[in-house]
């Protein structure tokens, strides 16, 4: 078996467990406090890494189990940034939040996530991934009361990722992800300061580096917007010409159970493909060959070598049982579809 063909990952996030936040939610509130919040995020990254590893995920992650949520887990550590004074705005288009609102430069004192790169590390001796928010979804995902230009703060917290990535390179992470959902909604922008955002963020890195472009979380908002998205999903067919063109090293994208016609896929030509093969967003788990079948559709237009089975988006609302058996059924997948190649 040559485990350099469709290696398995996740999108990032995981279920909490419920002694350390209420399960099912964004955004869930904390349950411990100080020193036993610190551990307890500590033990919920162990879980989350031995669930990978009992299924056979083979590039794994923490789980994103140290963070409330991908955007604000990482915007309540900047300077610049009011969590006191929320305001509400609409996020991607789609649903209303409240939020911490820009009220003068976004700087960073330190890193973010270098003790949960080094303590995962240290867990585990297979590949690991970390994920970050990338510029345009942390805009997307606030009120700018400071400099009031969407593409000026996005390029600020692009050389406050590109720092933080770094870090995290030299600390043992072999791939760093930036998740740009906004991607999927704001093309002029995309095109415009969006990819320009992204290879700042990601500038001279050595490491693989990732962008993550999906339709959302499996939640109610995310859903109700897909509904009335047509019989044919290609926003992609936006943006995959622009990704092809720069330099990210690896797309995630949602394909499983949903309405992306799968020749989109060609537009990431030379690109590797973290291809959707688990539905976020349904409480079924997928039979491995269900997997299967997704893992041969995108092959007629990505190279084995080049792919990389996945799920949708993050798992965080899911229940920890239907996350974990979902998980296992990714991994029994690609290795259907892995003993098929290495037979003819």
């Amino acid at each position: 078996m040559n485990p350099r063909i469709l290696q398995t990952t996740i999108a990032g996030s995981l279920p909490k467990p419920a002694w350390l936040a209420p399960p099912r939610q964004l955004w869930a509130p904390w349950l411990l406090q100080g020193e036993a919040l610190a551990e307890g995020k500590r033990d919920a990254v162990r879980l989350a890494l031995r669930e990978q590893e009992r299924a056979g995920i083979d590039i794994v992650t923490d789980g994103e189990q140290t963070r409330r949520h991908f955007v604000t887990g990482y915007l309540e550590h900047l300077d610049g940034v009011d969590f006191e004074r929320t305001v509400t705005v609409r996020i991607r288009n789609r649903y209303d939040a409240k939020v911490p609102q820009v009220v003068g430069p976004v700087s960073r004192r330190q890193s973010v996530h270098a003790d949960d790169v080094r303590f995962l590390r240290a867990q585990t001796g297979k590949p690991i991934k970390f994920t970050l928010p990338g510029p345009m979804t942390m805009v997307d995902t606030l009120y700018d009361a400071h400099y009031r230009s969407r593409e000026r703060l996005a390029m600020a917290f692009a050389a406050i990722l590109n720092a933080e990535a770094r870090e995290l390179e030299a600390l043992g992470a072999d791939v760093v992800q930036f998740d740009e959902p906004a991607f999927n909604v704001y093309f002029d922008e995309v095109r415009d300061w969006g990819v320009p955002a992204l290879m700042k963020a990601r500038e001279g890195l050595k490491c693989r580096t990732a962008v993550h472009i999906c339709y959302g979380y499996g939640i109610k908002a995310n859903i109700d917007w897909k509904a009335g998205l047509g019989a044919e999903w290609r926003q992609y067919e936006a943006i995959f010409p622009l990704l092809a063109q720069s330099g990210i090293d690896q797309v995630s994208l949602e394909c499983a159970n949903s309405k992306v016609p799968i020749e989109l896929l060609a537009l990431l030509r030379g690109k590797d493909v973290l291809v959707g093969a688990i539905d976020v967003a349904s409480e079924t788990v997928e039979t491995p060959e269900q997997v299967a079948a997704t893992i041969r559709a995108a092959m007629k237009y990505v190279v084995p070598e080049k792919l990389f089975p996945c799920t949708n988006c993050g798992m965080v609302p899911l229940a920890r049982e239907l996350a974990a058996a979902k998980l296992h059924a990714l991994a029994a997948g690609a290795a259907i579809v892995r003993r098929e190649i290495e037979q003819n």
